[in-house]
């Protein structure tokens, strides 16, 4: 089992994600960071280390992942078909019936490691990104419940579940594109992009 586990996510996650992990384990050293800087200081030595991450924007470097002597982890806030970031507004934005959260092994590519689960639901009424994005929030919740207890206690790799990843990994400047409003939209296309992007 790990010895320690970095967790890559919010200041409002950090003490949910923590207090879900030492439920299991209560003696397991949990390191929180947040930023690529206090990450790259935490895996000066990752020796037993496992590291998860959940709901950031921080790209883990190859000279990290290729140290650990367990697959990383990462709770995506999208389902395979959105891939990257702003999943949420994407799937507003082209009008997706449904959504979903996905848990998968990190990569040196974004969102590209092999998938452990996928869970779907209906897009939730109003079609907004933020009503998308909360419910989105409450699903990770969940599977990062589910799956605490083998993460703080067991070193065996999750297993995958043959879900693949799906069309283009999302980019924030993508969504920054999409967030404009330019003089030659149609109102439909304006409103459009206020739901998915605000």
């Amino acid at each position: 089992m790990p010895d320690r586990i970095i967790l890559l996510c919010g200041d409002v996650e950090a003490p949910h994600l923590s207090t879900l992990l030492k439920r299991h384990r209560p003696e397991l050293d949990v390191k929180w960071v947040n930023s690529f800087g206090s990450l790259m200081l935490a895996a000066s030595d990752l020796a037993g280390t496992r590291l998860v991450a959940m709901l950031t924007d921080v790209i883990v470097p190859e000279s990290i992942l290729s140290r650990l002597e367990t697959p990383a982890y990462n709770f995506h806030p999208g389902p395979p078909e959105y891939p990257g970031s702003h999943a949420a507004g994407f799937a507003v934005y082209e009008d997706a019936p449904t959504f979903g959260v996905t848990l998968h092994e990190m990569a040196v590519a974004v969102d590209s490691g092999p998938i452990i689960e996928v869970r779907r639901y209906d897009m939730p009424t109003p079609k907004k990104f933020l009503n998308v994005e909360m419910l989105a929030f409450e699903k990770l919740m969940e599977m990062f419940r589910d799956h605490a207890a083998h993460l703080a206690c067991n070193d065996a790799p999750l297993p995958h579940s043959g879900d693949q990843w799906i069309g283009p990994t999302r980019t924030k400047a993508e969504a920054k594109r999409l967030s404009a409003i330019e003089a030659d939209l149609t109102e439909e296309e304006i409103n459009r992009r206020y739901r998915a992007f605000g």
